[in-house]
């Protein structure tokens, strides 16, 4: 079996005087949802584009399913969704799904049948005779979608795949993701939506102007992030609120604490001093008689764990950068 689908190997990227990807490095296990994550401008699609051989690092070196350099051996094994859509708005959906197919190999009958499995699977089937123009964005976006997945590729590769997508087809590509996965294909994939990547990410990679900040598997690096800190907690009523403050003003246990996260039901959210573990904190609460209806050691989110990596100003930048010349 393939022991990875992508090595990227100090791989430099430079235009002009703009270094658009800096001595970058990462390996994607074969089999697994793999999540290129960054703000607009880091260098997340110059990756991909890379990767699918559009264009060639100034340095460094790539490898695809073990052992094939980015080009036409490859490219049979790949299919990529780019970012910038690229449809024929005059053609009808079927046909252009099946001439799609057709360009990857799959006889024209083949072809045919697959793109109406995949339209029904996408909800789009009852769209098939109309022309691509009149579709909607985020049905298109789908439409782009399937006709990357026609040919069964082994190695996926999406960039910025939620784009336009509204949340109910946004879940339907996570699903689709899922499937791919459990057939033993990998899905490499590249966004600035933290959310979407923790729900169907297996192992990411963090880049800001570039440079890799942080990667490996999600749920070690949450798990190294909570650091058993912070803690949430919910009291059982007025009372154990009332009875826990002295508990909580006690300065050499709790450093800090703050409103709990938007949308979170935890009364309030604390941070231990540095040494101090939770079981303490639990100790001296059950001591002095409040009732918990919650006591959590708090991990932290991706959009958290991001936002502490790259920077509050790099996260929110909302103006893309141009990562091509």
């Amino acid at each position: 079996m393939t022991a990875f689908a992508v090595e990227v190997r100090d791989v430099t990227k430079r235009y002009g005087n703009h270094v658009a990807v800096d001595n970058l490095s990462f390996q994607v296990p074969a089999g697994v949802v793999y999540g290129v994550l960054g703000p607009n401008g880091a260098g997340k699609s110059t990756t991909l584009r890379m990767i699918n051989d559009i264009i060639a690092p100034d340095a460094g070196q790539i490898r695809l399913l073990d052992s094939l350099a980015p080009g036409r051996d490859a490219a049979p094994h790949i299919g990529y969704l780019p970012e910038e859509r690229g449809l024929y708005p005059k053609m009808r959906v079927l046909d252009m799904l099946a001439f799609m197919g057709e360009l990857r190999g799959l006889t024209g009958r083949e072809a045919r049948r697959r793109s109406l499995a995949w339209l029904d699977r996408l909800g789009l089937a009852q769209w098939k005779g109309n022309r691509v123009q009149d579709l909607s964005k985020g049905m298109q976006q789908k439409v782009q979608f399937a006709a990357t997945l026609l040919h069964e590729p082994e190695l996926i590769i999406l960039d910025e795949p939620w784009s336009g997508l509204d949340p109910i087809n946004a879940e339907v590509l996570r699903e689709v993701v899922a499937e791919q996965k459990a057939a033993g294909r990998t899905v490499l994939f590249s966004t600035h939506q933290m959310e979407q990547a923790e729900k169907v990410c297996d192992h990411v990679c963090i880049i800001a102007r570039g440079r890799k900040v942080l990667d490996g598997g999600l749920l070690e690096i949450k798990r190294a992030a909570a650091g058993d800190r912070l803690i949430a907690l919910g009291f059982a009523g007025d009372d154990a609120r009332s009875r826990a403050e002295a508990v909580l003003g006690d300065g050499t246990v709790v450093g800090a604490r703050r409103p709990p996260r938007p949308g979170d039901t935890a009364d309030v959210e604390v941070e231990l001093v540095a040494g101090v573990v939770p079981e303490r904190l639990l100790a001296a609460l059950v001591e002095a008689g409040v009732a918990l209806r919650r006591f959590e050691v708090v991990t932290p989110t991706l959009h958290q764990i991001f936002v502490e990596k790259v920077g509050a100003q790099e996260a929110s930048v909302a103006q893309r950068r141009e990562e091509a010349a």
